[in-house]
């Protein structure tokens, strides 16, 4: 199955002075899986936008099926049977999830001029089971699906006009490990029919165990493709981001380590119909992993800890002072804060500056004489702030939305990090960053923990909890299953066991 159904000869792109991709050579072959590796703004995504009708190339030609092709939109793309399923979320929350599976599309499900609801559903479902992708609630507002639901809904999307080229950008790392499972399995299955992958991953563990073929892309160019089995681990690190990165970014000690002080407890969590009884205790200078399946009710457990869901029950205090904290507002009083899965949603200002966004959580503390803003704190601590972060930007009056992934979550986490905090709540901090900014995130908890603080680390990445945390809290059923301790119970087999 080695003929090609794709063929890029000299593609290049640019946004203004910047060139994100440069003399692009690339061939696609049929029923195979090939891996786009790169760091964040090394222009993976900027080329498969372009492959799939939503960016134009400046230069050079794109063969599909061995006739030039050059898409002006998603729609003409569609036509030739290639789709994509994008790295942020492109769906509408207040539209159903069959409406946005057929948005654009929906002619086809009208007779006399009315649109059939129940032949849309039939359509969607038809996907789901030709697939195998698990159950999914078509009904009701698309806004009240998980993000791993939702990014099943957008491949299902994609998926619905038939494509033989499919382009998946950063689909896994919104996933549950189970959920995981379903889209190798799904994986498998789609190029078993001979139809082709191109798929962008930051887990290059991931990207070596299902991809046939690789290529590397740094600043915009390739510098590397060839057979997966021919990459190491190591090499393929090097090749993305031009240096060495030694060793495992994971702690290397075996040992819980940190304080005796008790910082945060909570007794009895719950909410009705979505966690039940959860109790714990969070010390000075612990990481305390937070894992389990989908729907085991772990990002549930983000927002109720922030005081974010209504009709929560059972209590969480801070152990000092007795202060029960029941609102986000009392969490942020109290020196704790929260980092939401979805960060574009629930967490930055988009179209906003990174100086703007640094300094919301921090206004209480730029105020000079008579209550006003002082532009000149203000000014100070952004710039500080950016630079001690390393956000790679053209200034604090960058517009967060144009940064890339990595660079956001920089945003995202020191305007709360800079703040004199004692706990913080992180729901699957590294979700849509690269090795270097994940290895950088690591550090910066690393040194926070090492500081006394308190970090409670949600996480669908199995190998990330157990590589950052003193302890595991592990999730079933949106209940509390149990808690296992670095010194003794840390294997992957016991985990995955407490989980099921």
């Amino acid at each position: 199955m080695a003929e090609e159904i794709l063929r890029i000869e000299n593609l290049s792109k640019s946004f203004g002075p910047t060139l994100a991709n440069k003399n692009i050579n690339l061939s696609l072959k049929r029923g195979s899986v090939h891996g786009l590796a790169g760091e964040n703004g090394s222009g993976k995504s900027t080329l498969a936008s372009i492959v799939c009708g939503i960016q134009k190339k400046d230069s050079g030609k794109i063969y599909k099926d061995g006739e030039e092709y050059s898409p002006a939109n998603p729609i003409e793309a569609g036509n030739r049977h290639v789709s994509m399923v994008v790295q942020e979320l492109g769906i509408v929350g207040n539209l159903s999830p069959v409406v946005n599976i057929f948005l654009g599309r929906t002619e086809q499900f009208k007779k006399n001029g009315i649109l059939d609801f129940n032949k849309m559903e039939k359509a969607a479902r038809e996907q789901l089971d030709k697939w195998e992708l698990g159950e999914l609630a078509l009904d009701g507002m698309t806004e009240t699906l998980s993000i791993g639901q939702r990014k099943i809904l957008e491949l299902i999307r994609a998926l619905s006009i038939d494509p033989d080229l499919l382009i998946l950008d950063e689909i896994s790392q919104a996933l549950s490990q189970d959920k995981r499972e379903i889209l190798y399995k799904f994986i498998k299955h789609f190029t078993g029919e001979g139809k082709t992958i191109l798929m962008i991953t930051h887990d290059l563990e991931e990207m070596l165990e299902i991809c046939d073929t690789i290529s590397v892309l740094r600043d915009g160019e390739i510098v590397a493709t060839k057979a997966c089995a021919d990459f190491t681990l190591e090499e393929l690190k090097h090749k993305m981001i031009g240096r060495e990165i030694a060793g495992d970014y994971y702690r290397n000690d075996q040992e819980e380590q940190y304080g005796e002080e008790v910082i945060l407890e909570v007794e009895k969590l719950g909410v009705p119909g979505q966690l039940e009884d959860v109790s714990f205790q969070l010390h000075k200078g612990e990481v305390l992993g937070v894992c389990g399946l989908s729907d085991a009710g772990i990002h549930t457990l983000g927002a109720a800890l922030f005081g974010l869901l209504e009709h929560r029950t059972g209590k969480v205090c801070m152990k000092a002072t007795g202060k029960l904290l029941n609102r986000p507002k009392d969490v942020i009083k109290a020196g704790g804060a929260y980092l939401s899965k979805d960060r574009d949603a629930d967490g930055l200002m988009l179209d906003a500056s990174i100086g703007d966004n640094i300094i919301v959580p921090n206004v209480g503390d730029m105020t000079g004489k008579f209550g006003f803003l002082s532009p000149g704190k203000v000014k100070k601590l952004a710039q500080e702030t950016s630079e001690a972060y390393a956000i790679k930007s053209t200034g604090i009056d960058h517009i967060v939305k144009r940064l890339s992934g990595g660079n956001k979550q920089k945003v995202n986490l020191s305007r709360w990090l800079i703040k004199d905090l004692k706990f913080i709540i992180l729901d699957c901090p590294t979700r849509g960053v690269d090795i270097g900014v994940k290895a950088y995130i690591y550090e910066v908890l690393r040194k926070a923990k090492k500081a006394g603080l308190g970090i409670i680390l949600i996480s669908d990445e199995l190998s990330e909890a157990m590589g950052m945390s003193d302890r595991i809290l592990v999730m079933r059923d949106h209940k509390k299953a149990g808690i296992l301790s670095r010194t003794t119970d840390f294997t992957e087999d016991k985990i995955i066991e407490v989980m099921l």
